[in-house]
């Protein structure tokens, strides 16, 4: 699949970034549970539709029942945004899980996907590559070889309240779309290290990759270490003039329209 060619508006499909909270409140001898649903995504898909991309939104509870199963599906797609969701939303289908019934290993298929020619971005979250204590668990799924970095095998998140600069080895790479090479602080990111083969266009002053580009076969893939939303982005990020661009170069060269 070749989609520099292709005159249609993106056709992006982001999966993740929503989770069901369910509190405890106590008060003195008494106590009470509350259950809120929230989403995180709401600026970037908001961006995502600024910029007239044709954007498919699968919530985390929602991934068994509408994430694709096969190629066929994911080629109405140009490119797939993986954010802030753990490799078990789509090893363990409730056809699998519940009725013990065999059923596609959505991960390889995305995997083949890309190897093919599509597009993939994976954005860190507490869900994303290795994740909080361990759980997230890419680097043992079929999706770890298709990625531009290779992964923790423990918890690899790096908190830093702090706030840290990016630093750019590559300002002028077409995954930036030339935004500039001065983004506001982040508040932390998922350690990751860069393939031999794929480019560090940003990395924190540490020296940790913030943002990776690579290739994978036929297929381009893309790993932004830290968030698109609080907390790790905060909200100067988020409000960032060029926070739209950025997003939009970095899914317009995933899917191979950014030469």
């Amino acid at each position: 699949m070749t989609t520099a060619t292709q005159n249609h508006a993106l056709r992006v499909l982001v999966a993740g970034e929503s989770w069901i909270k369910h509190t405890t409140h106590l008060k003195g001898f008494d106590q009470f549970h509350t259950t809120e649903y929230e989403e995180g995504a709401g600026e970037f898909l908001a961006a995502l539709d600024r910029c007239g991309f044709a954007v498919t939104y699968v919530r985390a509870h929602e991934i068994s029942a509408r994430f694709p199963k096969s190629a066929e599906e994911l080629d109405q797609f140009d490119v797939v945004v993986l954010s802030d969701i753990g490799s078990n939303s789509f090893l363990l289908p409730d056809e699998t899980f519940l009725r013990s019934e065999r059923s596609a290993n959505k991960l390889a298929v995305l995997a083949d996907w890309i190897r093919g020619g599509g597009g993939m971005v994976m954005i860190g979250g507490y869900m994303s590559f290795t994740g909080i204590d361990g759980r997230a668990r890419y680097g043992m799924s079929p999706l770890a070889p298709v990625l531009p970095v290779t992964l923790l095998d423990h918890d690899d998140r790096i908190e830093a309240p702090e706030g840290i600069k990016a630093e750019f080895d590559h300002p002028d790479h077409p995954v930036l779309g030339g935004t500039p090479a001065d983004w506001p602080m982040l508040l932390g990111y998922n350690k990751i290290t860069s393939r031999p083969e794929a480019t560090t266009v940003a990395r924190s002053a540490a020296g940790d990759p913030l943002l990776v580009a690579g290739q994978a076969g036929d297929g381009r893939t893309v790993a932004f270490a830290s968030d698109l939303a609080p907390h790790w982005a905060p909200p100067e990020f988020v409000g960032w003039a060029h926070y739209q661009k950025l997003w939009e170069s970095i899914l317009n060269w995933a899917a191979g329209r950014t030469s």
